[in-house]
């Protein structure tokens, strides 16, 4: 991302794992310092799939504007890619109203893609591609992810073994350009950390963490939750809309939980353990993105005062 679309006027990040509380406090601090609310999260772009996105209420985004949710339908195409384009976008739209974007979710991947810019496109392969799928569904994601290891270790360690999508990628992007996807990223990030003027002029990055005993029991609360608020309904609803389990987007946790269910294969109180168990799975592999990235404030959940108090700071020093 060059110096002419550099955006000088102040933006807010605040980031954190699923279950931490990000909702409440984003809509706190937008209330507090005139924020309108972009969404940080891969699945929140899909119509139809709420309870397992954890999507919040029309209730909540009456009182703060919202964007970037209900964008694409299930069977569409949704990338980092799109996610710049459409950030930026909204960040402009909401800087031209005189308030101030605030960004929240936990997508690691796009909020770097926003800060740190695109990689350059490694390209598609499609006849590799439709030989790992073949292979994939002969031989399964878990062994196609065992073999990721032999060639890219660091993106296999990042990769859930269940991930289909991203495996696929990761295989398909060594077997056709011959180097890591890793290798590819940490080129990119080389690049990156040269350019003289970072994309953001004013920015305050907050980042919310807590103990871990209690955050895995605020993660199998909301798992309770979701599954008493009708998580299975929704899954249903969606596959009777023709969105089948192979999408990308009902791969995603809760979904392929609940489509596993659904075609028998666990019975609902495995289907609550699996699905707890892997949001925690979830939870650490954002915080190790998270904690890759610079410049990031970290505070307590529950010290609300301080948020709001660094953020006056931050206000008050750049005006």
């Amino acid at each position: 991302m060059n110096a002419e679309t550099a955006i000088e006027l102040p933006v807010l990040v605040l980031v954190g794992p699923t279950a931490i509380g990000k909702t409440e406090i984003s809509l706190l601090i937008a209330d507090k310092f005139q924020c309108e609310i972009i969404s940080v999260d891969s699945m929140q772009v899909y119509r139809f799939m709420d309870i397992g996105t954890a999507k919040i209420s029309p209730e909540e985004r009456a009182q703060i504007p919202h964007h970037l949710i209900d964008l694409v339908n299930p069977d569409e195409d949704y990338d980092a890619g799109c996610f710049v384009r459409d950030a930026r976008l909204a960040i402009t739209e909401i800087h031209q109203r005189g308030r101030i974007p605030l960004l929240t979710g936990g997508t690691g991947l796009y909020l770097r893609a926003l800060l740190e810019g695109l990689a350059e496109s490694i390209g598609q392969f499609p006849d590799i591609r439709a030989a790992l799928q073949q292979r994939m569904a002969a031989e399964g994601c878990k062994k196609l992810h065992e073999e990721l290891y032999k060639y890219d270790r660091i993106s296999a360690k990042k990769i859930n073994e269940n991930d289909r999508h991203r495996v696929l990628r990761a295989l398909e992007i060594y077997q056709g350009s011959g180097r890591a996807w890793s290798e590819h990223i940490q080129e990119h990030q080389q690049h990156t950390s040269n350019e003289a003027q970072p994309p953001f002029q004013k920015i305050l990055q907050i980042g919310l963490t807590t103990d871990r005993n209690l955050l895995y029991q605020r993660i199998d609360m909301r798992t309770e939750k979701m599954l008493a608020g009708g998580l299975e309904e929704e899954v249903r609803g969606l596959l009777a809309q023709g969105y089948g389990p192979h999408l990308k987007s009902m791969q995603a946790i809760g979904y392929r939980h609940l489509n596993q269910y659904l075609s028998r294969q666990w019975d609902m109180a495995e289907t609550q353990r699996l699905l707890a168990r892997d949001t925690r799975r979830y939870a650490k592999r954002q915080y190790t993105w998270f904690q890759g990235m610079k410049d990031i404030n970290w505070f307590e959940r529950e010290d609300e005062i301080k948020i709001m108090h660094k953020i006056e700071q931050w206000m008050g020093a750049i005006k």
